[in-house]
């Protein structure tokens, strides 16, 4: 007898379904943001360090708006809630999507949920410890007796969040590849192919998401990134393969 989760699902099922994982991603991102809040000097330490050993001794954050500093910490704690609920928001993504899936195809939920984690976060760990901080040092390199420093903490933040999210977005592209490999989309073949324009995209989208213009901060992320293209290549041999086993023992 067929499952009734394999069933095919009406648009309206699909959208109640949507709603369900939209209502429960919010609410954990809700409880991750007021445990944030409480600890928003501590995670405001952290994401400012990056800056804050680059500036010159005593110098400092400031705030220009009279509400600025609330609602700068409002979208801190945000952000940070994001970041540790996002192995959650993965799952949830992964349910929703599931229904359309193969019975064969639903096993690969936990490497899913893990790899995508683990791929963004350690995106965010590579902007954070690798790229950032020669790129504030580049920009506070200026600072002199005639310029001095003084960084609006919602500048930075904007900064900050737009970059990070940029470079964990960016490392998911193993996983991007694997599901356009299983909706036959693109192959190993295809992207063995287009790899000289592959690194050309590559370095076009670094200098994009790094701040710094100088070379070595591009450089520093364009390779992660063709070490990912090369590790996409081989996901997508490992779907093709995938594929196969499905079609033949659907056979």
């Amino acid at each position: 007898m067929e499952k009734t989760e394999d069933k095919k699902m009406s648009l309206t099922e699909h959208l109640i379904e949507l709603r369900k994982r939209l209502v429960r991603s919010f609410i954990v991102l809700g409880i991750g943001f007021g445990f944030c809040y409480y600890y928003k000097e501590w995670i405001f330490d952290i994401i400012t360090k990056p800056l804050t050993q680059a500036l010159p001794k005593n110098s400092y954050l400031i705030y220009t708006g009279l509400t600025e500093a609330f609602f700068v910490y409002m979208k801190l704690s945000f952000f940070a809630s994001l970041i540790i609920t996002s192995p959650f928001i993965i799952y949830q993504i992964w349910k929703f999507i599931s229904p359309g899936l193969l019975h064969q195809e639903k096993k690969y939920v936990v490497p899913f949920v893990l790899s995508s984690t683990v791929l963004f976060i350690s995106g965010v760990l590579f902007g954070y410890f690798i790229a950032l901080p020669p790129a504030f040092e580049f920009f506070v390199s200026f600072n002199n007796k005639y310029l001095q420093a003084m960084i609006a903490f919602s500048d930075y933040l904007s900064l900050f969040v737009t970059f990070l999210l940029g470079f964990g977005l960016s490392f998911e592209m193993p996983v991007f590849i694997f599901f356009l490999a299983k909706l036959g989309i693109v192959n190993a073949k295809m992207l063995s192919k287009q790899r000289r324009y592959a690194i050309l995209i590559i370095f076009i989208v670094a200098a994009i998401l790094t701040p710094s213009p100088d070379a070595l901060s591009q450089i520093l992320m364009a390779i992660p990134l063709m070490f990912l293209y090369e590790v996409s290549i081989f996901v997508a041999k490992f779907a093709a393969k995938k594929n196969e086993d499905t079609k033949n023992n659907g056979e």
